[in-house]
């Protein structure tokens, strides 16, 4: 449920492994390099250690998946067998037939020699991969030392994969296994991640799982108390924050603070509580849906003891950044009416010089007002038509696509967290006497703006249009068509097809780097473009990505380009 309340299409913070939310720190990059090595190697083994909860199964996860298509695999899970029955477990994944009464040690190795040389001839490679192998036995590990005499004159026929925790390697250095560890060909140990690969790590599951890249949910100092507790370990920094956001949720608060992170690590850590009384975050999530199921909402009392009304928001909660966002578009805004008679507005210019904005400070005549305050409908009419010819649909800011274009809303603290955008964008101003009005913002110039007004585009203070802005702003793009989420390594849709196409086409190439598989190349494309472009550089493509991607191929309208278009018409409007 809280994953709704911070705009995620899904639970950032599973502990289930999906390799979509891979973090390809510059050690994980290391280790699936030594996988995909050793694989090519062509026999003998491969061993990957690390620590409980580093990430070891979700990078052999990324590795099947990156396997050729004439690759069978055998996957033992639960390694706590004897020789007899590993073997049979293997002939059973790999869809070897035996007789199951009267097997033997030799019958099984039998069989599964003439399965590597039949799949040798029709070449195919065979690999057996072996989880949690720190607790094989020594008789099973000479067992499947001995799987590797299999070969031919030029290869083994068998590939086999360690996957386990550090004694694993300790295990493998004893005298008696020496002949089993001189036959690894590729071994990496998966370190922890450090205090800045923490950072980057909870950022990226957060955009992954559709949250806007700039917002800052995990303060960095919250982020610094994380890495102290887990140690870097990606599984505990899940649990942990996952913990932190529901409760957040439960205390109705968009970002973590250092009391969330204490309560969340007492919590599912065993931490020792400080002493006197701690809020549980049961007893919040519980009062919040009370509130939500009995009155709609949430009743608070300002500093004069007046009553306002909150209604919730279940997308994106004020202080959202622009970044990535995953559903199009997200609902409708957190919405604030207060008691408080309204603040009358600072006076505005048409057009103001950034030295003399400071000095504003007089009421505007509401003549004045309404050059800038548009109706809504009027606006976004203004706005759709910029992007289509069609005519505006009841409501182009459902999750419905129109036409090939899509909204996407927000929510802002402030003028600079719109800087990132080039491109018009929709205001919700609120009137002097509390009516909806709308504001068509063309671009930012240093403290002064440039908007839509009845007279034409004019530059305007930044000053004169705060007071009356809720911090909620709208702009339509043109999506690939079919996307829904951001895409990462390994997905495979038309989607990718698309994007790939689109960076073909930036980068003047008559051939893409991928098809509907999203692949290492294209991942590593997406990374150039976004480091170019100072973005995260994490690899997935979300909305900012090709935001971006679309004002460098021209597919969207540029805030410049806004004004000259709505400055011409007003002037055709003129002339007749």
């Amino acid at each position: 449920m809280y994953y709704q309340y911070f705009g995620l299409t899904e639970a950032p913070f599973s502990i289930a492994v999906n390799p979509r939310y891979l973090f390809m720190s510059a050690r994980h990059r290391d280790a699936l390099a030594h996988l995909l090595y050793g694989v090519g190697a062509g026999g003998g083994f491969i061993l990957l250690t690390g620590e409980v909860g580093t990430g070891k199964t979700t990078i052999n996860r990324c590795l099947l998946e990156q396997l050729p298509d004439n690759t069978d695999i055998a996957i033992i899970l639960n390694p706590a067998l004897n020789a007899m029955e590993l073997l049979a477990s293997a002939c059973d994944e790999l869809g070897i037939v035996y007789d199951v009464d009267k097997h033997t040690l030799k019958t099984l190795t039998d069989s599964l020699h003439a399965f590597l040389l039949d799949n040798y001839d029709r070449g195919r490679k065979t690999v057996l991969l072996i989880d949690e192998a720190q607790h094989l036995d020594f008789d099973v590990l000479e067992q499947i030392r001995l799987l590797t005499n299999l070969e031919t004159h030029s290869e083994k026929l068998l590939q086999i994969i360690l996957i386990g925790q550090p004694e694993l390697a300790q295990m493998l250095s004893q005298p008696q296994l020496r002949q089993l560890n001189q036959r690894i060909t590729a071994r990496y140990n998966l370190e922890p991640l450090n205090l800045d690969e923490t950072g980057a790590y909870i950022r990226h599951r957060l955009e992954v799982a559709g949250m806007t890249s700039g917002r800052d949910v995990f303060p960095a100092s919250v982020i610094r108390g994380i890495y102290k507790r887990t140690r870097g370990i990606p599984r505990l920094i899940n649990v942990l924050c996952d913990r932190m956001l529901l409760g957040a949720f439960g205390c109705n608060k968009t970002r973590a603070d250092q009391s969330m992170l204490n309560q969340a690590a007492r919590e599912v850590m065993g931490e020792s509580a400080p002493t006197g009384s701690a809020w549980h975050w049961p007893v919040a999530v519980a009062a919040v849906l009370l509130a939500t199921l009995g009155v709609g909402g949430w009743w608070m009392l300002n500093e004069n003891g007046n009553q306002q009304t909150v209604v919730a928001s279940t997308v994106l909660s004020p202080g959202a950044a622009p970044s990535e966002v995953t559903r199009l578009p997200v609902k409708e805004p957190q919405t604030i009416v207060s008691s408080r008679p309204p603040e009358r507005i600072p006076e505005s210019e048409p057009v103001l010089e950034p030295k003399a904005e400071a000095a504003v400070a007089l009421a505007v005549e509401p003549e004045v007002v309404s050059r800038w305050l548009l109706p809504p409908a009027e606006s976004m009419a203004q706005l759709w038509a910029l992007y289509s010819g069609q005519a505006v649909p009841e409501n182009p800011c459902s999750e419905e696509v129109w036409g090939g274009v899509a909204c996407v809303e927000g929510q802002a603290r402030t003028w600079d967290e719109l800087a990132g955008f080039d491109r018009p964008l929709l205001l919700d101003m609120i009137t002097e006497e509390r009516f909806s009005a709308a504001v068509l913002l063309l671009g930012l110039n240093g403290r002064s703006a440039w908007a839509l007004t009845d007279q034409g585009v004019a530059q305007i203070s930044l000053a004169g249009l705060a007071p009356a802005w809720t911090g909620h702003y709208r702009f339509l793009w043109h999506p690939p068509q079919g996307f829904e989420r951001p895409l990462a390594l390994g997905d495979d849709s038309v989607v990718v097809a698309q994007v790939a196409a689109l960076f073909a086409r930036l980068d003047g190439q008559q051939r893409a780097l991928a098809g509907q598989r999203f692949n290492a190349a294209l991942q590593q494309r997406v990374r150039l473009f976004q480091r170019e472009h100072k973005l995260d550089d994490d690899g997935v493509v979300g909305v900012q990505t090709l935001l971006r991607l679309n004002e460098q191929l021209g597919i969207d309208t540029t805030a410049a380009a806004a004004r000259s278009q709505l400055q011409d018409s007003v002037n055709e409007m003129v002339q007749r």
